[in-house]
């Protein structure tokens, strides 16, 4: 895949290689060798996130009286971090494309499921739009980042993907349900089974480091899924924005939030493919090695 490193993690890139190849070779060597490979490419690509997840994290177990409020703080964070992957070619401009989509479809939501009651925001705010400080617009981009990174680090290809114009109707109509369900009928449950009758036969296909692996892509959503569920109660915690049942202290975030995470799982795909169109899965490089 042409240009499929920045110029910074092709550096990473050939260095790890040049000590992974002289690693032993064996079944149980390279199953331990792929699997630390993975986590570290995974950590490389929710850089975005975890600065941001990070950054939260931090400033809600101390925060020091500065004059500033800690979503402007955040605001003006992830403005510099933004910059800053893009002037040291930590992210490609299509990765920003990416994010910028990702930020504007998320504040519209926003928007709207604030005004609506859904969550809140409990702290005061100069960069907001009505009861939205502007920072939240990039935990969604972080989920963008996040998902155009692996699209080419780890050289993602299909099998099986269904027409494109199929995915963005479905997309559309998850984010559509999003905010009609708070006046209609929650069509929830036939956009899950869509997802399955879409989805239910696809594959990815990812090269680790020595080999290509395959997942089912219902199963690829759901594990994404449940990592920013896992992230959406450190968020809440800190109280970066709280649920109305967390207002008078903590508690776990519903598990039906899983499934909107889910649904929005299908969206953030297809908003991806805008960017970076799906590649067909050549069957003839299965577990082929590096």
């Amino acid at each position: 895949m042409a240009n499929r490193f920045t110029s910074v993690e092709a550096g990473i890139d050939r260095a790890a290689h040049a000590i992974l190849a002289r690693m032993p070779r064996g079944r149980l060597a390279d199953g331990l060798i792929e699997f630390l490979v993975f986590g570290l490419k995974q950590a490389w690509a929710c850089l975005f996130g975890g600065l941001m997840l990070g950054m939260i994290l931090l400033t809600r177990l101390y925060w020091p009286e500065i004059g500033l409020n800690r979503y402007d703080f955040w605001f003006i964070a992830a403005l510099l971090i933004q910059a800053g992957m893009i002037l040291f070619k930590l992210e490609t401009l299509e990765e920003a494309r990416v994010i910028l989509i990702f930020h504007l479809v998320g504040t519209g939501m926003e928007i709207f499921k604030t005004a609506a009651g859904s969550w809140i925001y409990p702290d005061e705010a100069i960069f907001r739009i009505g009861g939205v400080p502007l920072f939240s617009g990039f935990m969604y981009a972080c989920v963008g980042s996040y998902m155009a990174r692996i699209q080419r680090i780890f050289d993602i290809t299909f099998t099986r993907y269904p027409p494109l114009w199929m995915s963005v109707l479905l997309a559309l109509a998850i984010y559509i349900n999003f905010f009609s369900h708070h006046y209609i009928f929650d069509f929830r449950w036939l956009l899950f089974a869509a997802i399955v009758l879409l989805y239910g036969r696809s594959f990815m296909h990812y090269r680790v480091f020595r080999f290509r692996h395959a997942m089912p892509m219902l199963l690829a959503f759901l594990l994404v899924a449940l990592f920013i569920w896992i992230a959406e109660n450190i968020g809440t915690w800190s109280r970066a924005w709280i649920y109305p049942n967390q207002a008078e202290g903590w508690a776990l975030v519903s598990w039906s939030k899983l499934g909107s995470w889910y649904l929005l799982m299908l969206i953030s795909v297809v908003l991806v493919t805008l960017v970076h169109p799906p590649r067909r899965h050549d069957s003839d490089s299965k577990d082929r090695p590096a």
